[in-house]
């Protein structure tokens, strides 16, 4: 039997970690960044690091791509031979690109395209992107693929801790997230997406070392079960980066199950909302179960 030719692709949002990108090849749908001066493409022609720097004085907005650029992905894919595609994308509650995307693949033809809400967002979507491509690797169906990544996107989990919630704030995507005592308090929120992919508070604490380590105990939780799972690492700008590192030893030691460790910054287009500084680590679990 012929092994089927699927493609996967991803927005830049869901932060899938380079590596991964280019071994299998995945195609991303860049999310827009808007200057004053101009518009940017994320990851493409504007890093993290400048965006960060240029927050200091102008806090950008962010965009989706429009219709086209995700038709002319499509035809890209379309023309390399692919007859399906896995659309994996961070999560309708905080983006409109899933709706983008699955608005473009309904009049497409000639692509089976199959288009996963992850509910998620960063590399707690990044990480059912890396699951779709270890799955296509080892041959599975398209039905079979499609059917384990929405059980699998339920058992995605991140969390990230933001030094100040002010770029959350000014981006509009609060959600969930209560701000107004926290900055007087020293009270550092503990962010996840719950069920319907909206930001929301998991934990309250004060100081940034014991936030740190109070998400670390949170993703230690969520794995307490299972022995199979893939971690990554997700830090906002330079200044994040040595303690990143650190928290990645870290998990290595407390929960040596992993499958994979994954390590990156995240986007631009997400670092516009959080701000410089941010920690998330997102889990994946991998047990059959």
């Amino acid at each position: 039997m012929n092994k089927e030719k699927i493609a996967i692709m991803a927005d830049s949002g869901a932060d899938v970690p380079e590596e991964i990108i280019e071994k299998y090849d995945i195609k991303v749908i860049p999310l827009k960044i808007i200057f004053k001066d101009g518009e940017y493409t994320d990851k493409v022609n504007i890093s993290a690091e400048e965006v960060y720097k240029r927050m200091e004085n102008e806090v950008p907005k962010t965009s989706l791509p429009d219709g086209e650029i995700i038709k002319g992905i499509f035809d890209e894919i379309k023309a390399e031979g692919y007859e399906k595609l896995l659309a994996i994308t961070i999560s309708s509650g905080l983006s409109g690109t899933n709706n983008m995307v699955r608005l473009v693949a309904k009049d497409y033809t000639g692509l089976d395209v199959f288009v996963l809400d992850t509910k998620n967002i960063g590399i707690g979507s990044g990480l059912s992107v890396v699951e779709a491509a270890h799955q296509v690797e080892k041959g599975l169906t398209f039905e079979e693929i499609k059917q384990n990544l929405q059980i699998s996107a339920n058992k995605a989990k991140v969390y990230f801790h933001v030094p100040t919630l002010e770029y959350l704030q000014k981006g509009g995507r609060i959600g969930l997230v209560q701000s107004v005592l926290g900055s007087v308090l020293n009270l550092k929120p503990i962010i996840t997406c719950n069920e319907d992919g909206i930001y929301t508070t998991i934990a309250k604490v004060r100081g940034k070392a014991k936030s740190v380590n109070k998400t670390i105990e949170l993703v230690e939780t969520y794995v307490a079960n299972s022995k199979k799972y893939n971690i990554g690492v997700a830090y906002g700008g330079e200044t994040a980066i040595e303690e990143a590192k650190a928290i990645r030893e870290d998990l290595k030691k407390r929960l040596p199950n992993y499958e994979h460790i994954f390590f990156d910054q995240v986007s631009p287009a997400l670092g516009v909302h959080t701000g410089p500084g941010l920690i998330g680590i997102g889990v994946q679990l991998l047990d059959e179960k």
